[in-house]
């Protein structure tokens, strides 16, 4: 067992959530069907366990609380932009764009589907170069890979 879970508490939609999840990642499962929480009358308490690429999660569905903001985001780290284009056109299905490659998906929960060679910009000891990378970044919504290299290295786009 995990010594930390993610723990995500929504309106009414937990077992929907799960499901959309467990459709956009590969090594995806929902591992414990939802279930009625002894917690609050009857009916109105269901939790439901799945797993997103290795790691655990719990989502309650338990009627309006606090919605999901900015506070806490899930990170996806992608290869190629094929790979990011997909999940990026996956989340955003009936949610929101935002800006730096960051996303709002249908149930509120705020994703940041990034390429992994950015955070490898960001911590180039050229600060020149980062710094190029992160102004190319702040400009776009869905992050362009190329661009990014381009900007990073300097080269001027069309």
């Amino acid at each position: 067992m995990q010594k930390i879970t993610p723990f995500l508490w929504y309106s009414k939609e937990a077992e929907e959530a799960a499901k959309f999840y467990a459709s956009i990642f590969p090594d995806t499962r929902i591992t414990t069907l939802p279930s009625e929480s002894p917690s609050g009358p009857p009916g109105s308490v269901k939790v439901v366990e799945f797993v997103l690429f290795g790691q655990s999660f719990i989502a309650m569905s338990a009627g309006p609380l606090d919605p999901f903001n900015h506070a806490v985001s899930f990170v996806v780290n992608c290869e190629d932009q094929a790979e990011l284009d997909r999940y990026w056109k996956a989340l955003l299905a009936g949610g929101a764009a935002e800006q730096c490659g960051w996303l709002k998906d249908r149930f509120g929960l705020s994703w940041q589907i990034v390429p992994t060679v950015l955070g490898q910009m960001m911590a180039d000891p050229d600060r020149a170069k980062a710094k190029r990378a992160s102004d190319a970044m702040m400009k776009m919504v869905k992050i362009d890979i190329a661009a990014l290299k381009a900007a990073f290295a300097g080269t001027p786009t069309e």
